[in-house]
């Protein structure tokens, strides 16, 4: 980077610790200041938090890769996360979490299960899958800035400043991870969740600036026969068959070896178990990380599923415009990325190559400060659930229920930086992006699923089948791979993935058949969550116990409503993936498609889902009357 290029970064670096500085007396108020804003923070500074939070360094380099290697085909790869677990969040889900009126997800177990052995038991299990996730989280963040920051700071402008000091350029990325981490912790640690907020608006307006000059760059240096000319047939086609169809040997044979490794070759099986994954992964809810903490900050559950619903709206066009602007640049002019890392080549390294290569000196500053601030945001966000959950949920309610606002949050600084050095250690054993990244979604969420989807929707389901069924199902998730990895040696980093359903049908099976073998939760319990959150599903028992309490009581009957909001609403996230790269590519005809898709979902979703939000309906306790949850 130039001078220029470094004085902007170094600004930034500069403005998030003054951020963190002005806001810390407030966020150390109360824990639920620091963690939560105290629930006041508008719905749309948190969807633009929520947005510059999933803008994350190590997402868009995956992402860019993605659309490098497989073309517009990868507008579907995002289904792994799966992505559109924002859409169940918005039609129905973020209205339930919010109603609950908790501060954390474990809090949310003890107001859906009560006291008792397996509710305690269910309650730690998530505590320990709140941090397994966080931990993952930002090892998967780690890896992700030292692969970006090792192409823009050459060792050998820093060794002088070190004495000369050599190292394996290996270790390199690591030791600029290290670094950045530490700086990022001193003002999560600083600023709480209002610090966090303020510096993700002001992360995204800069990487908004960032991605329509990168875009506008492409479209200006790139023409589609260029495009066509360094891409296989099928590159430019989101259909696919059965197979991938797409033959990159004439082109560049390494990235044939590329879809290889990734296992995405068979595609159209690939595509079902995402679907089928992906939906059972979103009906069970957010994990409890930043994305729970953002629903749960929000003023009202309306403003949780308004949230929710828009996040994607100011995502989804910013960030591709980036991605396909730098993919394109990267396709055309590929003779000049130096993907070489490690004596092997990297396509995970496309995006800082790609910037390094084309971006001008200033916009370039302005670009890699976008990136780390990215890094930053997303780091941010999972470091700061970490300590929710161990001290309001473990030292506040087992070892000190006394504790002071003050001790708890002197606490809060201490596990922070426990989790930041575990993070550390486990992101330096972690080879790639995509490794991480199949070890969150498919490790922990695989075993996460089964429990916490029939934890919303069955009345008889208690605090012990959530606990054996969420520890049954991780240790599958966790062993399967390598107990069938033998058996399947061609699937690549997917693996994990097609044995997702003998997970499921492990955990769910052990989750229903210990439920059904211990004592139901007490129908007290079940009477005020089913009044406070009103889910639909099987709660047909409970629902006629509180009618004998309150006779105008009314079951939840829009569950066909949000099913039909669920299918509108993926269609018109994935058109909103597919509007910017056609706009790059100079793709006329699928882009008016792609807006006109866009267009009449979201008027569709208008009538069906933003006019028939409402906090409680008229017949709910509301929430600002609802009962404290036990703590």
């Amino acid at each position: 980077m130039t001078v220029i290029d470094g004085a902007i970064v170094a600004a930034y670096l500069v403005a998030t610790l003054v951020i963190a500085l002005v806001v810390r007396r407030r966020a150390a108020q109360s824990i639920d200041s620091y963690y939560l804003g105290n629930k006041r923070m508008p719905w749309y500074l948190l969807c633009l938090s929520d947005a510059s939070g999933m803008f994350d360094i190590s997402g868009t380099m995956w992402l860019t890769t993605l659309l490098f290697v497989y073309g517009l085909k990868s507008i579907w790869l995002p289904w792994l996360w799966p992505v559109f677990n924002q859409v169940f969040l918005m039609a129905f889900l973020a209205l339930w979490l919010r109603r609950s009126n908790v501060r954390s997800g474990a809090e949310w177990i003890l107001l859906r299960f009560g006291e008792g052995t397996g509710s305690r038991l269910s309650h730690l299990s998530v505590v320990v899958f709140a941090l397994f996730c966080v931990v993952g989280f930002l090892a998967y963040a780690f890896v992700g800035i030292g692969k970006f920051m090792e192409l823009f700071i050459p060792w050998e402008t820093v060794a002088p400043l070190l004495g000369g000091m050599t190292v394996d350029p290996a270790l390199v990325p690591n030791i600029y991870a290290v670094f950045f981490t530490s700086l990022v912790t001193l003002y999560v640690v600083l600023g709480g969740m209002p610090g966090i907020v303020w510096t993700d608006v002001l992360q995204f307006s800069i990487m908004t600036i960032a991605a329509i000059f990168i875009a506008g760059l492409a479209m200006t240096l790139v023409s589609p026969d260029q495009v066509a000319a360094a891409t296989p047939q099928g590159w430019m086609s989101p259909s696919f068959g059965w197979s991938l169809g797409l033959d990159w040997r004439a082109i560049q044979p390494e990235v044939q070896s590329k879809i290889a490794a990734d296992g995405y070759g068979l595609f159209g099986p690939l595509f079902m178990m995402m679907l089928f994954s992906g939906i059972l992964k979103s009906a069970a809810g957010p994990a409890p990380s930043y994305d729970m903490q953002r629903i749960l900050a929000t003023r009202t559950p309306r403003d949780a599923a308004k949230l929710t619903g828009f996040v994607s709206v100011v995502l989804m066009p910013i960030r591709y415009l980036m991605i396909t602007g730098f993919t394109v640049l990267a396709l055309v002019f590929v003779d000049r990325l130096d993907l070489v890392s490690g004596g092997r080549i990297d396509y995970e390294s496309i995006l800082p190559a790609a910037i390094q290569s084309f971006a001008p000196a200033g916009m370039r500053g302005l670009i890699v400060t976008g990136l780390l601030a990215a890094f930053m945001a997303t780091f941010a966000s999972s470091l700061n659930a970490a300590p929710l959950y161990l001290v309001n949920d473990i030292y506040r309610r087992y070892i000190n229920p006394g504790a002071s606002q003050r001790r708890m949050i002197w606490m809060s600084y201490g596990v922070s930086l426990t989790v930041v050095l575990i993070s550390m250690g486990i992101g330096l054993f972690v080879a790639s992006i995509n490794d991480a990244l199949q070890w969150i979604v498919s490790g922990l969420w695989g075993g996460y699923t089964a429990s916490n989807v029939i934890k919303w929707y069955w009345w008889r389901f208690n605090g012990h089948g959530y606990f054996w069924g969420t520890v049954a199902g991780m240790a599958c998730a966790m062993t399967f791979p390598f107990l069938f990895g033998a058996l399947l040696p061609d699937m690549g980093s997917v693996l994990a993935l097609y044995l997702f359903p003998l997970v499921i049908l492990v955990a769910g099976t052990i989750a229903i058949t210990v439920s059904l073998m211990t004592p139901p939760t007490d129908m007290a319990v079940l009477k005020t969550f089913y009044d406070r959150v009103r889910p639909w599903g099987f709660w047909g028992p409970v629902h006629r116990a509180l009618a004998q309490d309150r006779p105008g009581v009314r079951p939840n009957r829009s569950f066909p409503r949000d099913m039909f909001n669920i299918a509108v609403g993926t269609i018109v996230q994935t058109s909103l993936v597919a509007v910017p790269i056609f706009l790059v590519l100079k793709n006329v005809p699928g882009l008016l498609a792609a807006l006109t898709v866009a267009s009449a979902g979201g008027l569709t979703l208008w009538r069906t889902w933003y006019r028939r939000l409402e906090d409680w309906p008229s017949d709910m306790a509301r929430l600002d009357a609802a009962p404290e949850t036990a703590r």
